[in-house]
């Protein structure tokens, strides 16, 4: 019991133990006068902690590599998924403003073909209206020239008319 009180102090002395630990082992080859083997309790707990630290430290970093390499294929989809949005957008862009450009080239070829149709009314109406005018003014230059005609006989009448009274009164 001695011996185990011995050990468990080496353990609990911490930097201290080595000392009193090679004093129990002198002790323990003395008595028995045979070879005791010893095992070190605070260096196999040292041993273990580091083993299980560095067997965490392993899985923490295949954690952080595996998750890194999540987070890269999600950014890689991700900008997969953006540039495919991107080409959507375009597409969609391109869509609406060749329709729009189509719906403007439309319009103004209607717009166009009713000029062209307003003019050519315009023109025909001009025209008709020139012949219209013409024609009246043929007729007015008939009736200025049946005018004429008839005050020219009416003239030449009263002049015979006054002749033959100035004839007979003479």
């Amino acid at each position: 019991m001695a011996k185990a009180t011995g050990c468990s102090r080496a353990v609990l002395l911490g930097t201290n133990s080595a000392i009193c630990f090679t004093r129990l082992i002198s002790q323990l080859v003395k008595s028995n006068g045979k070879h005791a083997f010893l095992v070190d309790t605070l260096a196999l707990s040292e041993m273990t902690q580091e083993s299980s630290l560095s067997k965490f430290k392993s899985e923490v970093k295949s954690s952080q590599e595996h998750h890194f390499s999540m987070l890269q294929r999600e950014t890689e989809k991700l900008r997969g998924d953006i540039e495919k949005m991107r080409s959507e957008l375009r597409y969609e862009i391109d869509k609406v403003t060749a329709g729009q450009r189509l719906d403007l080239n439309l319009e103004r070829g209607r717009i166009r073909d009713e000029l062209a149709n307003q003019n050519a009314e315009t023109t025909n109406l001009t025209n008709k209206l020139d012949r219209e005018i013409h024609a009246l003014r043929a007729q007015l230059e008939a009736a200025k020239y049946d005018v004429i005609k008839y005050c020219i006989g009416t003239l030449v009448s009263i002049s015979a008319v006054g002749l033959a009274v100035v004839r007979i009164l003479m």
